[in-house]
């Protein structure tokens, strides 16, 4: 690999997880005109037409079992990961819902284990974990002045994070199939967007043209659209074809760091010491519980799938 391609290959890495470690911030914004709902829609909505726009070629499977895949991705990846990242925006800081995220490698490796046959998680997975759990705790419970006890949005994303658990197992059996990264992603949004319709009916949305004209509101559903959920999808798999797996995944650490920064700038959300334990005590369990198979998965191929690192 020369050495332009592995420098090419990190700056792609850096650029998704900078903008997926603002997607909470945008969120957050436009929550106070938007219902979670809305911006799930609208933000997808966008990204699928841009896909189309980038790849204008249909993909056909003629395979039944790739559509129920696909479809479950959409379900689980776009349709309930979302909307549980939304809602639980409503009721949590932005940066506890970052942290919370994070742990989804944590489940991933348990379902790639249970379902699919993978390595069984060790000792170190163990330790990790129980560190993760315990910063996530830390982060949930707490009590001062300036910052709410707010479980029920913690624990809604902590449920987020094991439904993209789930996305990211479909996601791999899926890169199996060999199909295109972009029309393989479009695919999913559309079976996302589908999955959203019935909601339509039972929780708010309105269209409502006059928020679109407002700039902050326009711009955050434009980043989301067009940065978030089409562009980053396509430099991660980037990354990853470039870097391989695990030095592209060691970037997903930073997410969190890149969220409490912009949510202090941004939103002047209140970090407290016990924040602060709770983040670095999740980041440590984080490392330690993604270091435990290092030589086995770098002899692994590289992975193509749908993003399937990140929340």
């Amino acid at each position: 690999m020369s050495e332009k391609s592995n420098m090419t290959g990190h700056l792609a890495a850096a650029v998704t997880i900078f903008i997926w470690g603002t997607t909470f911030i945008s969120t957050k914004v436009l929550l106070v005109s938007f219902t979670p709902l809305e911006i799930l829609f609208f933000r997808f909505f966008i990204g699928y037409a841009a896909l189309w726009i980038a790849a204008p070629r249909l993909l056909h499977t003629g395979d039944r079992k790739a559509e129920l895949l696909f479809a479950a991705a959409g379900l689980c990846g776009v349709t309930l990961y979302f909307l549980m990242e939304n809602f639980a925006l409503t009721l949590t800081q932005a940066a506890n819902v970052s942290i919370i995220i994070s742990v989804a490698p944590f489940f991933t490796s348990l379902f790639d284990w249970l379902f699919m046959k993978g390595e069984k998680p060790g000792r170190r997975f163990l330790t990790g974990f129980a560190a993760a759990m315990l910063g996530i705790s830390l982060l949930s419970f707490q009590k001062d002045t300036g910052v709410q006890l707010s479980p029920k949005g913690d624990f809604l994303a902590l449920a987020a994070a094991i439904t993209w658990a789930a996305y990211s197992i479909l996601t791999k059996k899926i890169g199996s199939y060999g199909y295109g990264t972009i029309e393989s992603t479009r695919r999913t949004f559309f079976y996302g967007l589908l999955f959203m319709v019935p909601a339509l009916f039972f929780l708010p949305f309105r269209i409502a043209p006059a928020r679109f004209m407002l700039m902050q509101n326009a711009l955050n559903i434009l980043f989301l659209g067009f940065g978030a959920s089409a562009l980053c999808f396509v430099t991660w798999n980037f990354a990853v074809r470039a870097l391989g797996s695990v030095k592209t995944s060691v970037y997903i650490y930073a997410v969190p760091v890149i969220t409490v920064i912009t949510s202090l700038i941004f939103l002047h959300e209140v970090i407290t010491w016990q924040s602060v334990c709770g983040i670095v005590l999740t980041l440590a369990g984080l490392m330690i519980s993604e270091s435990r198979f290092p030589l086995k998965q770098s002899s692994r191929k590289p992975s193509v799938d749908i993003g399937m690192d990140r929340p």
